[in-house]
């Protein structure tokens, strides 16, 4: 299986079997200066209806589109409703945490998450490998808030996502906050990396990944 971070919250996941999953395609603009998302795709998935997550229509390839739990090219999709704010839903609305397997890997993208885990949502949760994190804080959990689900959830990868970068700007910050103190961190200059469930690390790992776009 491969992830390759186009932007933002946006991940391209390509299983071996070569079926493709995009999560939260945004739309260019308002804010964010990424490029545009070209790859196709079979599956999209869309935390919630903002701007910068939802722009399914933007993909091609004529994709499944699940806003909620489902099954699409044989993956089932679990959809655990969170808040994308600490007022349940209050400020900006609901969340959707979708988690999947692929290639034997289980892979949960957190979308806009705003708050600290439920007890009951980590338990609907349940197994993580691989976890795609809001780090940037204001629209979402912060640099802590976001430690502390890692530590709720404990995926053996962490990929941080929708941070602040020359390309994105909303009042968010860096990824380097979330970073701070923690160990086996990775940085990488790729916007890639292939996963095989026997070699996964044994201990939690925090890969960053260059945006492509």
């Amino acid at each position: 299986m491969k992830i390759k971070y186009l932007a933002h919250a946006a991940f391209l996941i390509t299983t071996e079997g070569g079926v493709k999953i995009i999560t939260d395609p945004y739309t260019a603009g308002h804010g964010l200066q990424y490029g545009a998302i070209k790859e196709t795709a079979d599956i999209v998935t869309v935390s919630h209806e903002h701007g910068d997550h939802n722009n399914a229509a933007g993909i091609k390839g004529n994709p499944a589109v699940l806003k909620a739990g489902g099954e699409a090219k044989g993956i089932q999709f679990k959809a655990t409703e969170t808040f994308h704010d600490e007022k349940s839903g209050g400020q900006r609305g609901k969340n959707t945490i979708f988690c999947f397997e692929v290639d034997g890997i289980k892979l949960c993208h957190a979308g806009d998450l705003g708050h600290i885990l439920t007890t009951e949502q980590k338990k609907e949760i349940g197994k993580v490998d691989v976890l795609m994190a809001p780090v940037g804080g204001f629209f979402t959990i912060d640099a802590d808030g976001a430690t502390e689900v890692c530590g709720q959830l404990k995926p053996v990868i962490v990929i941080p996502m929708h941070y602040k970068t020359d390309k994105a700007d909303f009042p968010i910050a860096s990824v380097t906050d979330f970073l701070i103190g923690k160990k086996n961190v990775t940085r990488s200059n790729d916007s890639e990396i292939e996963l095989k469930k026997d070699k996964l690390p044994k201990e939690q790992q925090i890969i960053v990944l260059k945006p492509a776009l």
